[in-house]
């Protein structure tokens, strides 16, 4: 397929729960964190909701009643969690064959996640994809998410417009931020949000798995 022929140019994708199947993992880590601290533990629901912002806004939302100067110390027991589980995860089945056919049509590809860089280029080295991706942006280096400035970086530095562009993502989070930026987005159901709450952004396609979400690409993306 030729760019003129393909609808977009460059695909955007969220990485925990959309490439990397680590949705239930940081749920863990979340109550476990807040459990450490003292905080009221989130409900799996409740936890799985903050996956792909910041940490920071993540954490915020996953304990409201820990007072502010906290939120530090919950941050260190969340990511001593993390680091303790993380060997245990693994990118979707899929995931490889469907960025090779992707780069094999040379559309441009990005990561836009709520991770921060280290646990982003950590997560890459492990998965074995440094150097797959064209850009990324992590949530300690701009706006977090649904703010359009993380996705707005990738596409100026990609030059690539808005029309061009392609967000897909496993949370609300990740469809607004499309829709904030000006651009399309695809959802997919496996990762934290539920279905019918992504249906009320207005995806273009839900995938309810990687190899949907491969096929849809190559006969729509």
């Amino acid at each position: 397929m030729n760019a003129t022929s393909r609808r977009f140019d460059l695909v955007v994708f969220d990485w925990d729960g959309t490439l990397f199947d680590s949705t239930a993992s940081i749920v863990r880590c979340i109550q476990d964190a807040c459990r450490d601290v003292g905080a009221a533990v989130p409900s799996d629901a409740d936890a799985a909701y903050v996956i792909g912002l910041g940490l920071h806004d993540a954490l915020r939302h996953a304990a409201p009643s820990l007072p502010s100067e906290r939120y530090a110390e919950l941050g260190h027991r969340y990511r001593h969690h993390y680091l303790a589980r993380q060997h245990e995860l693994s990118l979707f089945d899929g995931t490889l064959e469907m960025l090779g056919a992707l780069k094999a049509r040379n559309q441009l590809l990005a990561v836009a996640t709520g991770k921060g860089r280290q646990g982003l280029n950590d997560a890459l080295a492990h998965a074995r994809l440094r150097g797959v991706f064209d850009a990324t942006r992590t949530a300690d280096e701009t706006a977090s998410k649904p703010h359009p400035r993380m996705l707005l970086e990738l596409m100026d530095e990609l030059d690539v417009p808005p029309e061009r562009t392609l967000m897909i993502g496993d949370t609300t989070h990740d469809l607004q931020l499309a829709a904030n930026a000006g651009a399309a987005c695809v959802a997919v159901a496996y990762g934290a949000h539920e279905p019918a709450q992504l249906v009320g952004h207005e995806p273009l396609a839900v995938a309810h798995s990687t190899r949907e979400l491969h096929d849809w690409l190559l006969r729509h993306g």
